[in-house]
């Protein structure tokens, strides 16, 4: 999965209740545009090019994985939503709240209904003071400039007074009480997706599967009687090796780590793919590894129909994964669940993810974040 674009969007108000619609703003963009992972402070600002009264003024940083038109698109349907009526008349006007697509990675887009970065930001003090907020490391890709020295160069003088410090969605999910997380899945399931996801949005190290060196992985798709216990055994190697080295190397410069696997997987899959002989043999080495391995302070478990990861796998497209029969995926499902039952000790989220699309859209990704909210307070 590629990294999220940065976006940074500016929100204004000044008709009814500022503050209130400013919170409602932040809401529907982080629920249904993309993932608010920044605000700034509550501004009041005088207006600007018009006489009337003055406006509440944040910015802030979404990451997404939609196209910069996709989030105009999007952030026109929520000004709608809120309430804002765009009328015909020439010139600014009062609203009830404006959302303004600012800066788009470091992209220049230049279209009929879209403009950025926005042509007119350097000029206005109102996005630019939020904007240094967000502590970015951003440059205007046509003026060359950083922020402080945009704010340096600017001509507008208005009276900009900071109102009050801004929550937001992200720090609700309560994500900074754990230490590990891991999340599993069937194959084809999105745990990768969905842990690289989370690491980016809350600075986590994440401690993915290396499932691409496994030689022992194409050979097994094409025979799986002789190839399931040097499999096995060697997938158990590398997942005890990769998770004692990670936990036990802390990051100062990130919060928690993330991981796309448990290593009970090993037992799982083994109990699937191996013969009764092969697993009682492989059961013992593991539960000599397993007494020694942290447990995670959350398990998610993304389950999804096998249907759905027929379909996820047939458009990953790897090729030794196009032949896996459904009954192989049925067993691996059935397995995981059997062993969710079993752990009352574990702290366990289970997610159905057959029906969503966290990738695509946001409202499903927002429902991902609420569901571990939930769990973890």
């Amino acid at each position: 999965m590629s990294r999220q674009h940065q976006v940074i969007l500016a929100i204004g108000s000044n008709q009814g209740d500022r503050l209130e619609n400013i919170q409602a703003a932040v809401e529907c963009i982080h629920n249904e545009v993309g993932t608010v992972v920044k605000i700034s402070k509550l501004y009041e600002t005088p207006s600007w090019g018009f006489e009337s009264d003055s406006f509440y003024n944040c910015a802030l940083m979404i990451h997404t994985d939609q196209s910069a038109h996709e989030i105009l698109e999007k952030s026109l349907e929520a000004e709608k939503k809120l309430g804002r009526i765009r009328y015909e008349a020439d010139g600014y006007q009062q609203r009830i709240i404006d959302i303004d697509v600012i800066a788009f990675d470091e992209d220049i887009i230049e279209t009929e209904n879209l403009t950025v970065p926005h042509p007119l930001m350097q000029e206005r003090m109102f996005v630019l003071l939020p904007m240094r907020d967000l502590n970015l490391d951003w440059r205007h890709p046509i003026l060359q400039k950083y922020l402080p020295e945009l704010l340096k160069a600017s001509e507008d003088k208005s009276n900009c007074k900071v109102v009050q410090e801004l929550d937001f969605p992200l720090q609700k999910v309560g994500i900074e009480k754990v230490n590990h997380i891991a999340i599993e899945g069937n194959i084809g399931a999105g745990k990768t997706t969905l842990a690289n996801k989370i690491a980016e949005d809350f600075n986590a190290k994440t401690v993915l599967e290396r499932f691409a060196d496994n030689p022992f992985l194409p050979m097994f798709y094409e025979d799986q009687n002789r190839y399931a216990f040097p499999l096995e055994m060697s997938f158990l190697a590398d997942r005890y090796q990769q998770i004692s080295d990670d936990l036990a190397q802390f990051d100062l410069f990130k919060d928690f780590i993330i991981a796309d696997y448990h290593i009970f997987k090993s037992l799982i899959f083994a109990k699937v793919t191996l013969t009764d002989d092969e697993y009682r043999l492989y059961r013992k080495l593991f539960e000599i590894i397993y007494k020694e391995m942290p447990k995670p302070d959350l398990y998610i478990y993304l389950y999804q129909n096998t249907d759905r990861l027929l379909e996820n796998i047939r458009r990953r497209g790897r090729s030794y994964e196009q032949e896996i029969p459904a009954e192989y995926l049925d067993k691996i499902n059935k397995g995981y669940l059997d062993y969710i039952k079993s752990q009352t000790d574990l702290n366990v989220l289970i997610i159905d993810v057959s029906e969503k699309d966290f990738v695509k859209n946001q409202s499903d990704y927002a429902f991902i974040l609420e569901e571990i909210r939930k769990k973890l307070n």
